[in-house]
C-alpha cells in the first residue's frame, strides 16, 4: 500500500486526496493545508497540519501529491523527492523552465516516480482525438481554447491563481500538451497577446491571453484564455486540430457553460471530417467525469509505482509543454516573439 500525503486542499487537492481514499492501493497518511479546510465527509477523519515540511518529516509518506498554488510546486516536489518520496504534481509543474528542471534532476537523483497533473491524457475522448489526428498526419494547425465566465468564489479562486500565474500558463499546459502529443515536432516560435480586464487583479497581471506556436513541422498551434465575471459565454470552448486530410473536432451540447468544471473535460462527441468523405460522429456517452478522471489519474501513479514505469517522455513533455507557455507570457509582457 502506498502511502500518500496531499498538499493544498483547493477543487484539485480534494479531488486528489478523494481519489487516494477511495482507492485500495494508497493510505492516507495526512494532508496539509495553510488554512483550516472545508473538506468533504470522507475526508474529515484525516489529520490536517498547516506546515508542509513538518508533516513530510514526521509522516514519512512514499508518495507526495502537491495541489498547492504554482510558485510552490518545485521546492515541494524537490523536498519530498530528497525525502525519498515519489511525486504527484499538478500542472504547471513550476512557474520556471530552470525550477520544473531541477524538479527532473532531483527525480533523476532520487530514483523516484514525478507525475504531472495532465489530467487528459487520462480522459479516453483525448486518447481518441489524439489518435484519430495522427491517423491524418501533419503539418496540423490546433484551435484551442478554454475561457471561463467566472463569477463568486471560482472568480476569488481565479484571482489567487492570478498573484503567480496567467491564465495562459495555468490552463494552456493542457492543451499545448495536446499538440505535442500529436505532432512530435519541437516548438520552434511563440507568440503572445494579452489584456488586463479587471481592476481587481494587478497592474501587471492579465486575465486574458491568447498565443500562436509554431512547430519544427510547420504546425500551426493557437490558445486562448481569459478568466473573470466579464468574459463571454459564447465559444468559450473550442477544440479543432485540421490537417490537409481534414480535421478531428469536439463539439459540445448547447446548454455547456463555461464555469461547470466538468465542462473543461467534457467532449459529448467527436466529429471526424475526411476530405471527401462523410462526417464521422463519435458518441462520448458515459465518458468520465471530472472526479473519475483524478481517479484515473491516481491509478496511473500508483502504475508508476509499483510496475517502475520510464516516465522520461513524461516529464520532458511537461518541461516542454511549460516552456511554451511561459515564452507566450513573456511575448504578451515584451511584445516580441520568442525564439525556442
Amino acid at each position: 500500500m502506498i502511502r500518500v500525503l496531499v498538499a493544498g486542499l483547493g477543487n484539485m487537492g480534494r479531488s486528489h486526496a478523494l481519489a487516494y481514499h477511495h482507492d485500495p492501493a494508497f493510505q492516507v497518511v495526512g494532508l496539509v493545508n495553510r488554512s483550516a479546510p472545508d473538506l468533504p465527509e470522507a475526508l474529515r477523519g484525516y489529520p490536517v497540519s498547516p506546515d508542509f515540511r513538518e508533516a513530510l518529516a514526521r509522516l514519512k509518506p512514499d508518495l507526495v501529491c502537491i495541489a498547492t498554488y504554482s510558485d510552490s510546486h518545485a521546492d515541494y516536489a524537490v523536498a519530498a523527492l530528497e525525502a525519498g518520496c515519489h511525486v504527484f504534481v499538478e500542472k504547471p509543474l513550476a512557474t520556471t523552465v530552470a525550477d520544473a528542471e531541477r524538479v527532473v534532476a532531483a527525480a533523476a537523483r532520487a530514483r523516484r516516480k514525478v507525475v504531472v497533473g495532465y489530467i487528459l491524457r487520462h480522459h479516453p475522448s483525448w486518447q481518441r482525438l489524439i489518435a484519430e489526428a495522427r491517423a491524418m498526419g501533419g503539418p496540423y494547425v490546433f484551435r484551442l481554447n478554454l475561457n471561463q465566465q467566472s463569477q463568486g468564489p471560482t472568480w476569488e479562486v481565479h484571482k489567487a491563481l492570478m498573484q503567480t500565474t496567467s491564465p495562459i500558463v495555468d490552463c494552456g499546459v493542457h492543451y499545448v500538451d495536446v499538440m505535442c502529443q500529436i505532432t512530435d515536432a519541437p516548438p520552434v516560435e511563440v507568440r503572445g497577446m494579452g489584456l488586463r480586464l479587471s481592476d481587481e487583479i494587478a497592474p501587471e497581471m492579465y486575465n486574458y491571453g491568447h498565443f500562436q506556436v509554431l512547430f519544427g513541422d510547420g504546425s500551426l498551434g493557437w490558445y486562448e484564455a481569459g478568466w473573470g465575471p466579464m468574459m463571454s459565454d459564447t465559444a468559450f470552448f473550442v477544440k479543432d486540430v485540421v490537417s490537409p486530410k481534414g480535421a478531428v473536432s469536439i463539439r459540445m451540447p448547447e446548454n455547456a457553460r463555461s464555469d461547470d468544471i466538468d465542462t473543461h473535460t467534457r467532449t459529448s462527441l467527436l466529429r471526424v471530417h475526411r476530405v471527401g468523405a462523410a462526417d464521422e460522429d463519435i458518441s462520448m456517452a458515459g465518458e468520465p467525469g471530472h472526479q473519475a478522471l483524478c481517479d484515473r489519474e491516481a491509478a496511473f501513479v500508483a502504475r508508476a509505482i509499483t510496475e517502475d514505469l520510464d516516465l522520461t517522455r513524461h516529464l520532458s513533455d511537461a518541461v516542454r509543454s511549460l516552456a511554451v507557455c511561459l515564452a507566450a507570457d513573456e511575448s504578451v509582457r515584451t511584445g516580441m516573439p520568442v525564439k525556442l
